[in-house]
């Protein structure tokens, strides 16, 4: 049995074909003319395949997270009602470059919807990279500044992923490097068409402030905003 840590990564990887259209290879074969094309699956498996070094697991603490269980059934109901039905249409909204924008108050869910939201993209077979927006510039860093690593390949990898969920967006001390990498990354999804997930304590201007005016209007326009606030429901219920 398969370590509980890799349980999602090993749905990621999942041999079979989605569509049950070819043999798990990425190709139709014709046996008639001898000749292959690509199935509709081989898109998402190179996307996979390239996502494979990136940071794709869910924590174990969101693991268990549902629409049916608190902390969600706490959650405002329009809120919880709009990632229900982003979810029910996992693939449609990733093949449209849709994304989601939670922000509010510390405490009050962001990002377990948005870890939600990451696991069913996982489970629909889809590749998802996760990151607290610190710990992404640390890896950018350490692949700018590491001679054995490629920090382009890095960028790249990033931006052809299925979904690109960030936590912590504003969390970051700004420095011009930092504001230009973010951006990188961003524009590289809106011209692409590629799903992001963020999660902010910071309100649209405040946010603005924080990581650029052209960053957060790109966001804008790739994602539904959905605001959280209330209480902290950390400080209500321990380990939440």
């Amino acid at each position: 049995m398969a370590p509980a840590r890799d349980v999602f990564s090993a749905t990621v990887l999942a041999d079979t074909c989605p569509f049950d259209l070819c043999d798990g290879s990425g190709f139709v074969f014709d046996d008639a003319t001898n000749s292959a094309r690509d199935c509709r699956c081989r898109a998402q498996r190179v996307s996979r395949a390239r996502a494979r070094s990136l940071s794709g697991v869910i924590p174990r603490k969101y693991r268990g997270v549902s629409f049916d269980r608190p902390p969600v059934t706490e959650i405002a109901a329009p809120v919880t009602a709009a990632v229900k039905r982003f979810v029910n249409r996992i693939d449609e909204n990733l093949d449209g470059g849709r994304g989601l924008w939670f922000f509010g108050s510390v405490g009050t869910g962001k990002t377990t919807l948005a870890m939600l939201v990451s696991r069913q993209a996982l489970e629909a077979g889809r590749s998802v990279a996760i990151y607290s927006l610190p710990r992404l510039l640390t890896d950018i860093r350490r692949s700018t500044f590491d001679e054995a690593s490629d920090s382009v390949d890095l960028l790249d990898r990033l931006a052809a992923v299925d979904l690109l969920h960030i936590d912590d967006v504003g969390a970051e001390k700004t420095s011009p490097w930092v504001l230009e990498q973010l951006y990188a990354i961003v524009n590289a999804r809106y011209e692409d068409e590629r799903s992001v997930i963020i999660t902010t304590n910071l309100e649209r201007g405040e946010l603005a402030e924080q990581i650029n005016e052209r960053t957060v209007s790109r966001l804008e326009e790739m994602c539904e905003v959905l605001p959280l606030w209330g209480p902290d429901a950390r400080q209500q219920r321990p380990g939440v």
